[in-house]
């Protein structure tokens, strides 16, 4: 497993956010604001729901990787981290 993959998107789209480029599905959210990725948040959440009850392996994995990448743009927003998260997780579980 390749926990590194959470950081490697998530330092994208601080880069994204700081050197937009032209044509970037990141930087379209960016530019919509905070209700539009918080929206696809939903779409992507109500994705793997469907799946999942479907029994459709393949799609939930698909659409968990988009709503972690909607996450990762949504942390961005916010000024926080995915070492932010996985603190607060482990606050949670020791």
């Amino acid at each position: 497993m390749n926990n590194q993959i959470l950081q490697d998107v998530y330092n994208v789209i601080v880069d994204r956010r700081a050197n937009p480029k032209e044509g970037s599905y990141t930087n379209y959210l960016f530019d919509k604001g905070l209700d539009k990725m918080l929206k696809k948040v939903g779409e992507e959440a109500s994705e793997i729901i469907i799946g999942a009850k479907n029994g459709d392996k393949d799609n939930v994995r698909y659409e968990v990787a988009d709503l972690l990448y909607h996450l990762s743009v949504v942390l961005v927003e916010q000024e926080l981290t995915w070492a932010d998260v996985f603190g607060e997780l482990e606050s949670r579980y020791k």
